[in-house]
């Protein structure tokens, strides 16, 4: 009886700390989401072109992926409840500072605060499922909680619209800042760090930073993110811009048009964990069973960005987004769920991280390529297909790279 109650505790803690990881990430996505749909208002009034806007867009994952590699570390030693509730309060005053912004220094200093007050989010996830779940569940969970990174962007369109509406883009900065510093108080008030993970040893032969940095195995999954983060940053900078101009969607149209392709992508967040587990219970190895997804997601992704780029018309365009959207998220939870599985247990996050930085990269050269490619083709067709290649280059890169688990 004891046992099963304790049993019961350690469920409604995971659940709890879930929910928590999920809720903090889907408004990270929101305040990072929220620039791309103010984009074209706040070009209107600052005269930015469409190079000048791929640099604000990418100047927060600049930041962003900088930060990853100290702050995998912080987590890892300073544990997840202290360093998120912190990072929660510093992005959510950056993305009110951004609506206080005159110019654009000003902004890119703002969203420069935001990257560095974000980039504990997902090392922290990585961290949570790695200290509350079973190892045979922790596909899923991961899958869960990258779902958050499409439901947020899903979310965003209706929710930003209305407040620019109401507001202006001005006020749907301030407004999204005071929901981050919501979160917070629930976060922190909530959370709490579990000493040790369930059903695993303590493995206190962790590698040295000197030693873990010289595994190929990191830089492959640092390298084949890279297309991963470049696929899934070109949509959520430029999406909104995308169906506006080059398919003639409303501004009205948009806002609810933009949303959809991100469901489908929770979708695929869920499918990409569920598959993971799937495919460990089946017999493969921990490593294959998230390579699999990671490498069928990114050809997908391409594969449908392409089809994107020949549709005839805007719904069908949409729709090929959709899958695109669906098959790079199946990628992206593998993703992480390899960095759960990958590395020995204090390293979870600092391995996570590291990768996160290679999908970073991506992540922040994706609208800074897109804004030159606009300008000197005043087309998508160029983006889209630089897109398409980072996604299959990625697949190729896990396919080749990633051969083994990174050792103690």
């Amino acid at each position: 009886m004891r046992a099963a109650t304790a049993e019961a505790r350690r469920e409604r803690g995971a659940g709890r700390a879930l929910g928590l990881v999920m809720l903090a990430g889907a408004v990270n996505y929101l305040d990072r989401i929220t620039l791309s749909l103010a984009a074209p208002l706040i070009g209107a009034e600052l005269h930015l072109g469409p190079a000048k806007l791929g640099l604000l867009l990418s100047a927060f994952l600049w930041a962003y992926a900088l930060a990853q590699a100290p702050v995998g570390a912080l987590v890892d030693r300073l544990g997840a409840r202290r360093l998120l509730g912190g990072a929660l309060v510093l992005w959510s005053a950056a993305q009110a500072a951004t609506g206080l912004a005159g110019n654009l220094p000003q902004l890119i200093a703002a969203r420069l605060a935001l990257g560095v007050g974000e980039a504990p989010q997902w090392p922290v996830g990585a961290k949570v499922v790695r200290t509350w779940v079973p190892p045979h569940r922790r596909g899923l969970a991961t899958g869960l909680f990258n779902s958050a990174s499409t439901l947020g962007p899903a979310i965003a369109p209706p929710i930003v619209t209305a407040l620019m509406l109401a507001f202006g883009w001005r006020g749907a900065f301030l407004a999204t800042g005071l929901i981050g510093l919501a979160v917070a108080v629930l976060w922190t008030g909530f959370y709490r760090d579990r000493p040790s993970p369930p059903d695993e040893a303590d493995d206190s032969a962790a590698p040295s930073w000197t030693r873990l940095i010289a595994q190929p195995t990191l830089w492959a999954m640092a390298l084949g993110n890279f297309g991963s983060g470049y696929m899934t940053w070109f949509y959520a900078a430029w999406l909104p811009s995308y169906l506006e101009t080059a398919r003639h969607f409303s501004v009205l149209a948009t806002a609810w048009a933009a949303s959809v392709p991100y469901l489908f992508g929770f979708a695929g967040s869920l499918a990409g964990g569920w598959a993971c587990d799937r495919l460990a219970a089946a017999g493969l190895s921990a490593l294959a069973s998230r390579k699999a997804p990671i490498v069928a997601g990114l050809v997908g992704g391409g594969v449908c960005t392409g089809l994107a780029i020949l549709a005839p018309s805007g719904a069908l365009a949409l729709a090929a987004i959709c899958g695109a959207l669906f098959c790079a998220n199946i990628a992206t939870a593998a993703i992480w769920a390899l960095a759960v599985i990958a590395a020995p247990r204090r390293w979870t996050a600092s391995v996570g991280a590291v990768q996160n930085f290679g999908g970073l990269v991506g992540g922040a050269v994706a609208p800074l390529v897109t804004g030159l490619t606009l300008e000197a083709t005043h087309s998508f067709v160029a983006a889209l297909a630089i897109t398409a290649v980072a996604g299959l280059g990625g697949a190729l890169v896990y396919l080749v790279g990633v051969r083994r688990p990174i050792g103690g």
